[in-house]
């Protein structure tokens, strides 16, 4: 029968009780949920008992119950059930009997349950209990519970296992492809079995390529590999954007009898990494331009309705970029089918933390954490299962074109700080010299500071060589990297030998250094600024193949230092919580896409980064300032209401030559971008109540806009829907939009309202969010606080039916927003 949702009718219960996981145990009073299911996201905020790197957002110990019988479909087969994600330290039992303990978070779990389960008409029980009582044992938040989808599979005694195949591409052109195919085959019989497999290639129309048939023989208790290869004429290659792809469906058969069809979904393309050249994709020379998202979705909580990614890739596709880099842990596997239908690159990472634990609480100081119970991480289990994790990630997701990179590590160096020492830095931290200047000491020293070294229990060269060699037992087409904070010292600790490619986690300083020093790599930044200054510096240099911002959604918890309450989530995004757009967002739309684009944000010239020089001309408060701006965009404002005379500074973000600005049809002249080195067109003017206009020049013709408008008082409010039909299912969702409205329907952005959302018909609320990093209103309750004059309500269905939306403020009430289920 092969996969099989395994989503529907689960009992859920926040605590412990013993026999939770025996069939006779009574469960009728515990909570039915549907998995996906978070459920800290579903918690109150807690300044007192919760942490801010896991946004305050506490955990504890749940239990997952489901029943089901055993059917006639199941007899004499084996039975599979596959965990997408359990956060964490999980135990599976089947009617009474442990079967796993899965301690890691973000790995795929595959456990066959054929011997644990009852005959044929009995009925069964599936318990997980999640020991997420160590809440605070990440950097940022990582939900709790079964999160990620569940599936049976009903698989005859030979078969394909779950996972069990892999296609590659070795060689690619416009003219031709060849497609290469391991598929593995088990037979669990006692008896050899003469077998047929036919194999069938479909195109991206779903129209037969090509059929090939293999006679097979299995012999009993074996298993092997066969392979399998087509070639294809005029390929329609996956490629940026363009999610092309390919099937190939493989048929097991016995006598007569079609006992297995497997699907396998593939993409034809080539790349390859240059030490020099950089980055090519089918032939062409491409910048990566990426982001780094953590998992979390941020009002919905870790459980994210692929509805809410899609949103999010496709403001970011907008934006010009091409890349996600999923940190710090392996992304689901629904997530990763979106990049391949979406025509993302996807940089999959194992692990933020090996040997030894990350400081958790106290995020910045970049020192391992004191032994606490509520912060200790994955490192303790690390030693035991990281190789199974890492090689059953890489099982179940190699066959996505999307992934082009599999890293190792994130900013392991921290976790072995000797080395660090070695290189002449000081008290490096998030703010310190080394973002911004050359190791002190000389390669030679370096190296010979760390020679002096006494080895310790695990080194950081050794784990990075076992890691790269289990992934290259699974999968040799893709480069090994990891995300290096100092690369002058991982270049000389043996750490960047196990790579094939070196990550730059915010060290564009050193990018000339190590390709003098170190030329035989290919050199890409992993995590990024999100500024002009990141992109500039690997525009003027090719062997550098681009970054990946940090970030590109806002996320949830890494929220500071000590307890920044109500701070609950991190702000460095391109994108906010909500999905909306900010200032960062639209430079880098800018600076990555052809297309003419311009935005405005204002200022107070006081509150601004600029000042008027002797001869009246705006410049910087701080000289260069630009060129060491940090995570989060400069103080401005998306609004067009101040005092009459204030002086105010016009940003203007654009990739047009230059721009003309007008208020109130006047002309305050034209800008030229070529004149700000920090590629930031700017203006300062007296404020006059109306309307500012700022236009983009190409070839001495306007060829877009921005306006902002001076709003009157707040009068109304306006609720807008993504979507006016819905399914009801875990995929799906709805996202409505409010925002304040004055009178002429102007949105109003400087002022805030408390409101209530009004949701009726057959659906739940997922979250209302304003999306502010303050914001600690229980996202799965009707009442927020508007932000930038905005929220936002998302919905899941339940079955098909209407579902009506308002919302009121005091005596304003909306427009209604009416959604059909189907």
């Amino acid at each position: 029968m092969g996969k099989i949702s395994f989503n529907d009718n689960w009992k859920f219960l926040l605590g412990n009780e013993s026999g939770a996981h025996l069939l006779e145990y009574d469960d009728s009073s515990w909570r039915n949920v549907q998995i996906p299911h978070d459920w800290s996201v579903e918690k109150d905020f807690d300044p007192v008992e919760g942490e801010a790197c896991t946004a305050f957002l506490t955990g504890g110990f749940g239990w997952y119950r489901k029943k089901f019988r055993t059917t006639e479909e199941m007899r004499d087969q084996n039975v599979y059930i596959v965990f997408d994600g359990i956060y964490n330290r999980s135990t599976v039992y089947v009617n009474g009997e442990k079967v796993k303990f899965h301690p890691y978070g973000y790995s795929p779990l595959c456990i066959e349950v054929t011997e644990y389960l009852n005959g044929v008409g009995d009925e069964n029980i599936i318990a997980v209990s999640v020991d997420h009582e160590r809440y605070a044992d990440s950097r940022w938040y990582t939900g709790s519970g079964i999160y990620r989808k569940v599936s049976m599979y009903i698989l005859p005694k030979v078969h394909i296992p779950v996972w069990g195949t892999f296609f590659t591409t070795p060689f690619v052109t416009a003219e031709k492809a060849v497609a290469c195919g391991k598929i593995t085959l088990v037979n669990d019989k006692i008896h050899d079995e003469n077998l047929i497999l036919n194999c069938y290639l479909y195109d991206l129309e779903s129209s037969l390529v090509e059929k090939q048939k293999r006679n097979v023989l299995m012999y009993k208790g074996s298993k092997r590999e066969i392979d399998i290869s087509f070639q294809i004429e005029n390929p329609v290659l996956w490629d940026i954007h363009q999610g092309n792809m390919y099937s190939v469906i493989v048929e097991i058969v016995s006598g007569k009898e079609v006992i297995q069809s497997y699907q396998t979904r593939f993409g034809i393309r080539e790349f390859r990494f240059d030490p020099e050249k950089g980055f090519f994709l089918n032939g062409k020379s491409r910048k990566i331009k990426g982001v780094c998202l953590h998992h979390d979705g941020g009002a919905v909580g870790a459980a994210v309705p692929l509805a809410v990614w899609r949103r999010r890739l496709e403001k970011l596709q907008e934006c010009g970029c091409n890349a996600i880099r999923t940190a710090h842990n392996p992304a689901s596997e629904d997530f990763l089918n979106l990049c391949d239908e979406m025509g993302f690159l996807v940089q999959e990472e194992f692990y933020d933390e090996w040997d030894n634990p990350k400081d958790k609480r106290n995020n910045g100081t970049e020192f391992p954490d004191k032994v606490n119970f509520y912060t200790r991480g994955h490192a303790e289990f690390f030693q035991e299962y990281a190789k199974s994790d890492l090689q059953n990630t890489i099982l179940r997701d190699r066959n996505h074109p999307c992934i082009f990179q599999w890293s190792i590590g994130n900013e392991i160096e921290w976790t072995y700080p000797k080395y660090n020492a070695a290189t002449g830095y000081f008290n490096a931290d998030a703010s310190g010299n080394y973002f911004w200047t050359l190791p002190p000491y000389s390669r030679e020293k370096i190296k010979d500071n760390i020679r002096q070294i006494p080895r310790e229990h695990y080194e950081i060269g050794e784990t990075a060589h076992k890691l790269a060699a289990w992934t290259k037992e699974m999968d040799v087409t893709r480069p090994v990297v990891a995300n290096c904070i100092l690369p002058s010292a991982s270049y000389e600790s043996g750490y960047t030998d196990a790579l094939d490619i070196v990550g730059f986690s915010y060290r564009q300083v050193v990018y000339d250094y190590c390709h003098e020093n170190y030329p035989d790599k290919p050199i890409l930044g992993t995590e990024n600024l999100g500024q002009w200054h990141e992109w500039k510096s690997v525009l003027e240099r090719e062997f550098v193949s681009g970054i990946f911002i940090w970030t590109g959604v806002d996320y949830l918890g890494e929220a500071g230092r000590g307890n920044p309450w109500p701070v609950k989530g991190t702000s460095s995004g391109l994108i906010d919580f909500c999905g909306f757009e900010k200032p960062s967002y639209h430079m880098f739309k800018a600076l990555w896409n052809e297309e003419p684009h311009i935005h405005m944000e204002t200022q107070r010239l006081e509150d601004s980064l600029y000042e008027m020089d002797a001869d009246g001309v705006l410049v910087e408060k701080v000289k260069d300032n630009w060129k060491h701006m940090l995570w989060l965009w400069q103080d401005v404002n998306p609004y067009w209401a101040y005092r009459e005379g204030e002086k105010i500074v016009i940003e203007a973000y654009t990739n047009c030559e230059c721009a003309e600005l007008f208020c109130n049809d006047k002309s305050y002249g034209i800008q030229y971008l070529k004149d700000h080195a920090d590629h930031i067109l700017k203006w300062v003017i007296p404020y006059e109540t109306g309307q500012i206009k700022v236009k983009g020049i190409e070839n001495q013709k306007y060829v877009v806009e921005d306006e902002l408008v001076t709003p009157s008082d707040f009068e109304a409010l306006s609720l807008e829907a993504d979507k006016n039909e819905l399914h009801a299912d875990v995929d799906d969702a709805v996202h409505v939009v409010l925002a304040l409205r004055d009178q002429m329907n102007r949105w109003i952005r400087h002022q805030e309202q408390e409101v209530i959302f009004h949701v009726s018909g057959p659906c739940r609320i997922c979250s209302v969010d304003n999306g502010s990093k303050q914001n600690v209103y229980a996202y799965q309750g009707k009442k927020i606080e508007t932000y930038q004059g905005r929220a936002m309500l998302v919905i899941q269905a339940d079955k098909p039916g209407i579902i009506e939306v308002t919302a009121e403020c005091g005596n304003v009430i909306s427009n209604k927003v009416i959604i059909n289920v189907k």
